[in-house]
């Protein structure tokens, strides 16, 4: 079994480590890795859970996802209690588990996923995800539905908005069209920073030292989500390296 970590605790953090010898404790024979996106930037987490959830893989693969920012109160939250951990089964026999938090699952929700929550508790431990969860997780991976309660709601995933930010500084968006035809000149405006870049079909169909706005590597059931790309460059750095979420605009 193929289980997936995605949570906003560092790159290299001790976190990480920690999270993976409690699940080899519970679940001896998976196989864990580990995928850091930004601190509490629940829409990198949500794009990252549905590219792993609905991308080829095992069918017994388990996506784990925690950002938890305890963003959904603002008043004093006693015992660290924190957002509520919930669950969606695949078609494909793919499980996610993870904290129902912003974006976090919205992905999949959009996509009709059903998202359940899961009867474990919400507090208890300010690092949850070592110490509440993983139990819960173990017996939902070994198929123990029971814990599986009421369908939650979940919000929708930011429309024409960055999704996430790769190791390239390449800009992951949820644009799902191309803006202008291929070929044409746009100006792009991330946040409030703003860049030329080409609308192509593909992100190398431009020049060295030029940015591209073309579909790109991410996406899932018939979909590719377009990248902009600064071919020798980071598109992340042109445009301030902007978190999950921030608009992304063509400017007319």
């Amino acid at each position: 079994m193929l289980v997936t970590v995605v949570a906003d605790y560092g790159i290299g953090d001790l976190a990480f480590a920690e999270v993976r010898q409690r699940l080899a404790r519970l679940l001896p024979d998976a196989e864990v890795t580990a995928v850091p996106v930004p601190p509490f930037d629940t829409v990198a987490a949500g794009f990252c859970v549905a590219q792993l959830a609905f991308g080829d893989g095992p069918a017994d693969r388990v996506v784990y996802a925690n950002v938890a920012p305890r963003q959904d109160r603002d008043e004093p939250r006693a015992d660290n209690a924190g957002e509520r951990l919930a669950a969606a089964r695949l078609d494909s026999g793919v499980l996610v588990v993870g904290v129902n938090s912003g974006a976090s699952l919205a992905f999949l929700a959009a996509e009709g996923v059903r998202v359940r929550a899961v009867d474990t508790a919400d507090r208890g431990s300010q690092f949850r995800s070592r110490d509440v969860f993983p139990a819960a997780l173990a017996r939902l991976a070994g198929g123990d539905d029971g814990l599986l309660g009421d369908e939650l709601p979940v919000g929708q995933p930011p429309k024409q908005a960055v999704a996430y930010v790769d190791g390239y500084g390449n800009i992951k968006t949820t644009w799902d069209a191309a803006p202008a035809p291929a070929g044409s000149v746009v100006r792009v405006r991330v946040g409030a920073a703003e860049a030329e870049a080409t609308v192509s079909d593909g992100v190398f169909e431009v020049p060295a030292g030029t940015m591209s706005f073309a579909p790109g590597s991410s996406g899932w059931r018939g979909r590719a989500f377009y990248e902009l790309l600064a071919r020798g460059g980071s598109a992340a750095r042109t445009f301030g390296n902007p978190p999950g979420g921030t608009s992304v605009e063509i400017v007319t």
